[in-house]
């Protein structure tokens, strides 16, 4: 857990491989996953390194397996999964025989594929000749009826049916075009011959296979009759330009129904021959997707150990590589013991050497997480990766994150169903992973599985403090008001109000949060919930922001910034507290001291009136007035000036102290810079503050390093003021930043008060059968409405206020955010990110 609270310590090592043993170690480490290699070849080409001809065959193999899954997937053939665990990378020598298994099937699957594609071809042109001998002998026949004479009188005019006393026959030809075509066809033809053509046309019933895409198209048979060579010309280039099929068919009746006959013989002998093709392009497919996962896990395994070789260095004799990796210091002999297990493999004699490297480089930031941390780690690194071994704000945020939403989002019922929902994700967690559902909203929600269970849980206990549960109260404990309104009253006023200075108060609390006969007071049930769900903002909000001021000294502590604690910390810690946290004391002296009014006590002893609600001060205006140096000048005379005594005077030494602190954290940090300098020039590398160290023995880089040996002092004011300005203000325009989780639950809670009156209450208070249905149809509206908005909708708003609160307000207090993620040697992230890619 001790990475879970700061960053893992990280070493810089140089890790010498004998060449034979090189590619069996590296796939272990791999499988490992705990080692950042550098690239040693920076300013080499990617086509001119060692390994690019093996990579290159890999590339080659991707391409021929994704052929393989087009043509599988294109027939639906199921991919079985990876039984178990993941098969291991293959031996060099294995790639030869994995590239002509490829070779094999792409090829055989090719050939398979031409020839049934000029078998479709074949097949497509007899279907479109039997439905051309079908539809022109319909054609021929209505040509020969007496009654279309007048039709060929117009074409050929009449003194040209009779030719030398013998009569003229027309000419024709016959194909096939897309049915989508036909009126542009008709057009063109009518123009370019003038009239001098009679086209008829008719569809085909059932839609053709188009042997090159596989779709269905629709079609249409034409035959075009005409007279005269130069017609025949000039419709065949027409034809040829709307890209129809021209088939040959006999003008003999008694030839058409032979040719017609030696046609359906061929379709029928084409029909055999396609379904044996198919079969065994099937068979050849269903053997490929037995294995084609196994095959893609090999392949790119291969090739993410070539990759990652082509970052080492050769040494001069050339039979040794040479590589600098980032590994997290409490890894070093499970990566010892891998490399052990990788030369055994490769049957290497000569051992591999990992020794520690002194670098001042800054080390990778590595956290380690289960599937219940990462998602809020995830949601740190979203703000910025942490700077190496500052402290990491995720193991509070688990806790702070859900808490701060639920105080925004408390409802009882809402709660339940996030909760519901989250669970839900949770407890079917490995299912839901095998299905793999490609959604990007869907991956969102169940990456955030735990942050939504928790959201949820914190609602509902938020929702019972608020004692609100679809806007509603539940009446556990029973009031601790009475009820001096008779039914009349309740039935008949609207506006109802709770005065807590009545003798309808018992002046006993409620056991656990708030009273439910506060959902009666409609008059001034706002006010109350505003008065107290505000200050409870902002008490949050002031502890919240001291968290994060105390985080920032363990920073301090541990790398050594002794300066920075008293030019610093002790600085804003004393603003933080000399003025907000002390508005948070005055709310719980105002809370403590002042009760019920004198006349409900019934007494008239000054003391008394002095700590009633009647003398009660404004916390808002007294802390103005503090700031002012002023005293509140329309304190009523029965009443003090002040809550406690000396309270003025406290105050006044408060903010001078507050203010005192500016200069401190604006000039203090320059200042001990200058001074080291000055003592650096006269005595050397002495420093006063120190060298930041990395806490690790051994040689990881040091990090944050305090010195500011070559700094110039102008931007090290520059930086400081800016800091100090973005502090001061800060303090006060977050702290009223906290206040959206009151304004955010207010809205809450009135928007489901609104869909309760305005939809289900309405229901509930329709009598007899039609009642049921009115509710029914008014249940559905309601349940719509509640989980589209007032959870989904204002789940994400609350969700986004969290965000902020955490990265500004808590997280600018400590977390500098400047480092660079690990990103380790790993099959497993290779592979899924693989995955993804391909979805």
């Amino acid at each position: 857990m001790g990475s879970l609270f700061r960053s893992e310590e990280m070493t810089l090592c140089q890790l010498f491989l004998q060449s034979e043993a090189a590619y069996a170690c590296v796939s272990e480490l791999g499988e490992l996953g705990l080692v950042q290699f550098r690239d040693l070849n920076p300013d080499v080409n990617a086509f001119q390194r060692k390994f690019v001809n093996e990579v290159r065959r890999c590339d080659e193999m991707e391409r021929k397996l994704r052929y393989l899954e087009k043509e599988i997937r294109r027939d639906g053939i199921p991919m079985l999964e990876i039984p178990g665990e993941c098969p291991e990378a293959p031996q060099p020598r294995e790639m030869i025989d994995l590239e002509a298994t490829f070779e094999k099937l792409e090829n055989e699957l090719r050939e398979v594929n031409q020839n049934a594609e000029a078998l479709k071809r074949n097949f497509l042109e007899l279907t479109e000749l039997k439905h051309i001998l079908r539809k022109t002998q319909v054609f021929f026949d209505e040509m020969a009826d007496p009654s279309r004479e007048e039709e060929q009188v117009t074409l050929l005019g009449e003194e040209g049916l009779m030719a030398g006393g013998q009569a003229l026959k027309l000419g024709f030809v016959a194909g096939v075009i897309l049915r989508e075509r036909i009126p542009a066809f008709e057009r063109m033809l009518w123009r370019a011959c003038r009239g001098n053509v009679f086209l008829r046309q008719a569809e085909i019933d059932t839609p053709l296979e188009d042997p090159s895409s596989s779709d269905q198209v629709f079609k249409s048979v034409f035959i075009i009759f005409f007279q005269g060579d130069q017609l025949k010309t000039r419709v065949k280039k027409i034809c040829e330009g709307f890209r129809a099929t021209l088939y040959p068919c006999p003008e003999a009746p008694a030839d058409r129904r032979e040719m017609a006959m030696g046609v359906m013989t061929r379709i029928e002998d084409l029909n055999t021959v396609l379904g044996q093709t198919q079969d065994h392009r099937h068979r050849v497919l269903v053997a490929a997707a037995k294995n084609i996962k196994n095959w893609f896990v090999k392949v790119r395994k291969i090739k993410a150990i070539y990759h990652t070789l082509n970052l080492f260095n050769l040494d001069v004799t050339q039979k040794c590589l040479i590589a600098e990796c980032w590994v997290p210091a409490l890894d070093l002999e499970t990566i010892q013991l891998a490399l052990r297990r990788g030369t055994e493999r490769s049957g290497s004699s000569v051992p591999p050497i990992l020794n520690r490297m002194e670098t001042i480089e800054d080390p990778p930031t590595y956290n380690r997480t289960n599937k219940f941390t990462s998602a809020f780690q995830n949601l740190i690194y979203a703000y910025g990766v942490a700077t190496y071994r500052e402290v990491n704000p995720a193991p509070y945020t688990i806790i702070t994150f859900p808490f701060l939403f639920a105080v925004m989002f408390g409802d009882l019922g809402h709660g339940a169903l996030m909760a519901a929902f989250g669970f839900w994700m949770c407890y079917k967690e490995k299912p839901l992973q095998a299905k793999k559902i490609d959604s990007e909203i869907w991956t969102i929600f169940f990456g955030g599985r735990y942050i939504i269970l928790l959201m949820g849980l914190f609602s509902m206990y938020t929702g019972l403090i608020y004692n609100d549960i679809f806007s509603k109260s539940l009446n556990i404990f029973g009031s601790s008001w009475r009820n001096n309104y008779n039914e009349s009253d309740l039935l008949t006023n609207k506006l109802l109000q709770l005065n807590p200075d009545s003798k309808d108060y018992l002046q006993i609390p409620y056991p656990f949060g708030i009273d439910p006969v506060w959902q009666l007071a409609e008059a001034n049930k706002i006010i109350f919930m505003n008065a107290y769900k505000m200050k409870i903002s902002i008490i949050i909000g002031v502890f919240h922001m001291l968290f994060g001021v105390c985080l920032s000294l363990w920073n301090h502590i541990y790398f050594k910034r002794r300066i920075s604690i008293y030019v610093e910390f002790i600085p804003q810690i004393m603003f933080l507290v000399l003025l907000f946290f002390y508005m948070v004391m005055l709310m719980f002296i105002k809370w403590v001291k002042y009760g019920p009014d004198a006349d409900f006590l019934g007494s008239s002893d000054p003391e008394v009136i002095k700590t009633s609600a009647y003398c009660a001060p404004s916390i808002l205006i007294t802390f103005i007035n503090m700031m002012l140096f002023k005293t509140d000048p329309n304190t009523r005379p029965e009443c003090d000036d002040t809550m406690y005594p000396g309270q003025i005077g406290l105050q006044k030494f408060f903010v001078i102290v507050a203010l005192m602190c500016v200069p401190v954290m604006l000039f203090g940090k320059p200042y001990f810079i200058m001074k080291e300098q000055k003592q650096r020039a006269r005595q050397g590398h002495q420093t006063i503050e120190g060298t930041a160290e990395n806490g690790a023995a051994g040689g990881a880089a040091a990090v944050a390093p305090a010195h500011h040996h070559d700094e110039d002092i102008t931007e090290v004011f520059i930086h400081q003021a800016i800091h100090t300005i973005e502090y001061v203000l800060g303090s006060i325009s977050h702290t009223a930043s906290y206040l959206r989780l009151w304004a955010l639950s207010l809205a809450h809670a009135q928007l489901a008060e609104v869909a309760w009156n305005m939809l289900l209450r309405k229901g509930l208070m329709s009598r007899d059968f039609e009642g049921g249905i009115f509710l029914y149809v008014v249940f559905a509206g309601w349940a719509a409405i509640s989980v589209s908005i007032l959870v989904l909708m204002e789940g994400l708003s609350a969700f986004l206020h969290t965000l902020r609160l955490h990265w500004v307000e808590f997280q600018s207090k400590f977390y500098a955010g400047e480092g660079y993620l690990f990103q380790p040697f790993s099959f497993e992230v290779i592979l899924d990110s693989a995955g993804q890619g391909e979805e």
